[in-house]
């Protein structure tokens, strides 16, 4: 058996690297742990930011589950994340099949593609708001009336709400999918593909039988980020479709987890509630993300 290492000798030893890590070490601990922490310590009290905390148990969370707008907030979002994820990723390998060579005009269109995920998301938000602005001041309105229609209320339809949002959402990270199945594609071997092709195997054969397969942990990667980032949609919300009193538009058909948190700690300055609200969005993004790394482990075996 090895002998132990003392700490004296360890500490002369690596002192230098522990030295050089501390700085680090304590602006995770500041930044990160801390804050973690105190959230999860103030979910379980009644916090308006001025007055002390008072500890209040699992309150908050008994109210989330008789808060009709809480459950509405997250029907929202359980439709949104389905769409936008499923569409986003279906667009992201689409556009990678169709852009996957090395020529000029393949390269042109995967930056074209590839720029909305590189934009500030502040500026591409506005950008849709003139887009979808009432009036026949906004571009698709003025593209409707150049067909002869009537402006289209965009941001004041109920119904338009959920896919103006996949919209936007899909036409901002598709391209950074793209990119992630392009390198995908180029280190599958083209072996592969002759094999199969010397055996007669179609086109659509190769495609189901090698590429799909070899590209599960892209998938996985590009499903899993998109969950992460479709329940913390936010900027479209509140820049949007957020109204004079209400976050989350007309009849709150916007209503996302995010901004309903915001409004719960920043409108209404309920930080205890808020801070559940957060914990429970946590929960929901690691129960579903595990699964989605399980789910393609077990097919990477099959």
């Amino acid at each position: 058996m090895a002998t132990p290492v003392p700490l004296r000798g360890r500490l002369r030893r690596y002192g230098t690297s522990y030295a050089m890590l501390l700085p680090f070490l304590a602006l995770f601990a500041a930044f990160l742990i801390w804050p973690l922490a105190n959230s999860l310590y103030l979910s379980f009290t009644t916090f308006d930011g001025i007055n002390p905390a008072a500890f209040t148990g699992v309150d908050n969370f008994l109210r989330l589950a008789e808060d009709a707008r809480f459950r509405h907030a997250l029907g929202n979002t359980a439709l949104y994340v389905v769409a936008a994820v499923v569409v986003g990723t279906l667009l992201s390998l689409g556009l990678a099949l169709a852009f996957n060579g090395t020529s000029w005009p393949h390269r042109i269109m995967r930056t074209l593609f590839f720029l909305p995920s590189v934009t500030s998301s502040i500026a591409l938000m506005l950008m849709w708001k003139w887009v979808l602005f009432p009036s026949d001041v906004g571009l698709a309105n003025t593209i409707v009336g150049w067909f002869g229609g009537n402006a289209v209320a965009w941001l004041a339809t109920p119904g338009l709400t959920i896919p103006i949002l996949v919209l936007m959402s899909v036409w901002g990270g598709m391209g950074y999918g793209m990119v992630l199945y392009v390198a995908g594609l180029g280190s599958i071997p083209e072996e592969y593909y002759e094999a199969a092709r010397i055996d007669g195997a179609s086109t659509w054969q190769q495609f189901r039988r090698i590429t799909l397969p070899l590209l599960r942990p892209v998938t996985t990667y590009v499903v899993v980020t998109g969950l992460i980032g479709a329940f913390q949609v936010f900027e479209a919300v509140y820049i949007v479709f957020r109204g004079t009193n209400n976050v989350g538009g007309v009849l709150d058909s916007g209503l996302m987890i995010v901004p309903y948190l915001y409004d719960q700690g920043f409108t209404h300055f309920k930080l205890g509630y808020a801070s559940a609200i957060a914990w429970v969005l946590f929960l929901i993004i690691f129960v579903l993300s595990l699964v989605n790394l399980r789910l393609g482990r077990a097919m990477k075996e099959l």
